[in-house]
């Protein structure tokens, strides 16, 4: 059976904990979703809902009960000042709610994100998105799959590149494409397609053989990517920085630098 590093339990444990913890976040989301969302902005001016706090809330305890000492990176937290030491082994990167302007908007495109980091790489990614049920997930060894919204799993692959070209996902609420058109041409990619999705969703349309590469030149936080990393790379694909570098997590204050997420046949 796989193992994670020291005494965590199995990668497929912590596969189907993490789905029953990211579900019962959902729920609470899905509460306040249908009411009054409780909007009110952050110190960086970036919004933050009755929702976020809520969810976080379950997935700390769960993540606390699943593994005990385990340090937890989690958006909230951390907007509160309370930042968990990381002594080099395994830790975890939430973000209860990516997405939250798509939430505001209520379009339905907003994810709850979990991922297992260990040795600066996702082994376990896990999002779910609320308003739809969908649930991606990707770990060590076992590979991606996909949950449709009859509740059954799927396994899940990146594909090969279209000969008529690629198919490019843009974050909804932040895509400048003028900057975009310029790195494509740079980079002699052909774009035949765009695909706009708030959240990690653009991460898992990639995992599973919708899209092909998402280049995101804006800021982002490590609790944004890395569950959808985990998954992206579990279906076949790849996160890398712009020089090719492979994304990676645990480096304080967990800011990203810009990355390219693809398929390997989009390079």
């Amino acid at each position: 059976m796989s193992t994670v590093t020291g005494s965590l339990p199995a990668y497929a444990t912590l596969r189907e904990r993490c789905t029953e913890i990211a579900e019962a976040a959902a729920v609470e989301i899905m509460r306040i979703y249908a009411g009054d969302l409780g909007v009110r902005n952050k110190a960086d001016k970036s919004p933050v809902t009755d929702a976020d706090h809520a969810a976080e809330a379950v997935i700390l305890a769960g993540l606390r009960d699943l593994t005990p000492g385990t340090p937890i990176v989690a958006e909230e937290e951390m907007a509160a000042g309370r930042k968990p030491t990381l002594n080099g082994g395994p830790f975890w990167l939430v973000d209860p709610l990516d997405g939250t302007k798509e939430f505001i908007k209520r379009n339905g495109e907003f994810t709850v994100n979990i991922a297992l980091i260990e040795n600066g790489r996702p082994t376990v990614g896990i999002v779910l998105a609320p308003a739809t049920g969908l649930l991606w997930r990707g770990a060590v060894e076992l590979g991606a799959d996909k949950r449709e919204r009859d509740g059954a799993f799927a396994r899940i692959a990146t594909r090969p590149a279209p000969p008529q070209g690629l198919t490019a996902c843009a974050s909804r609420s932040h895509a400048i494409y003028s900057d975009l058109d310029i790195w494509f041409r740079n980079n002699d990619l052909t774009v035949a397609e765009r695909l706009e999705a708030g959240s990690s969703l653009k991460f898992c349309l990639i995992a599973e053989g919708r899209a092909d590469i998402y280049p995101r030149f804006g800021p982002t936080s490590e609790w944004d990517t890395a569950a959808g990393q985990g998954v992206l790379e579990a279906a076949g694909g790849e996160v890398v920085t712009v020089d090719g570098k492979p994304l990676t997590y645990g480096h304080p204050p967990f800011l990203n630098p810009h990355f390219i997420a693809r398929s390997k046949a989009a390079r």
